[in-house]
């Protein structure tokens, strides 16, 4: 009788440890939860920032914002070397991938370009795009 007691807590063990790591993976492939507060806050800050009659702001904005974004997706799990990657890589996750991609492009042409002119319709159209993808994560 002691060693079928032993046997069913060794049984009860075994499948808690099984359960647990169940758990722990079914985390890892949904990925992490974002501190959504801090997300909102930071992306309010970036929209707050965007001034209609301050055109060096609007180029400022879409950097931002789309930085926040990537490190939702970097926190979030989403593997990739780029930005450009991680968009590949959780593309499903995204209900205006297109939207995205474009603010994404504008970002690299405001990054790598020296002469662009960005107005305040396309700063606040990128800001929308990036803030839909935010939503999308569950960062905000």
């Amino acid at each position: 009788m002691d060693q079928s007691i032993i046997f069913f807590f060794a049984i009860i063990i075994i499948v808690g440890a099984l359960l647990l790591t169940a758990i722990c993976l079914a985390n890892k492939k949904t990925g992490k939860r974002l501190d959504v507060e801090r997300y909102r806050v930071k992306y309010l800050e970036i929209e707050n920032r965007l001034k209609q009659n301050e055109s060096s702001s609007y180029q400022l904005a879409v950097l931002n914002a789309d930085k926040l974004v990537d490190k939702a997706l970097i926190e979030s799990g989403v593997k990739g070397e780029t930005m450009g990657e991680r968009l590949k890589k959780s593309a499903a996750k995204f209900s205006d991938l297109n939207g995205l991609w474009s603010a994404h492009k504008l970002r690299n042409h405001i990054a790598h370009e020296s002469d662009v002119d960005l107005t305040y319709d396309e700063a606040r159209k990128a800001l929308a795009c990036f803030k839909r993808a935010l939503r999308d994560l569950g960062a905000i």
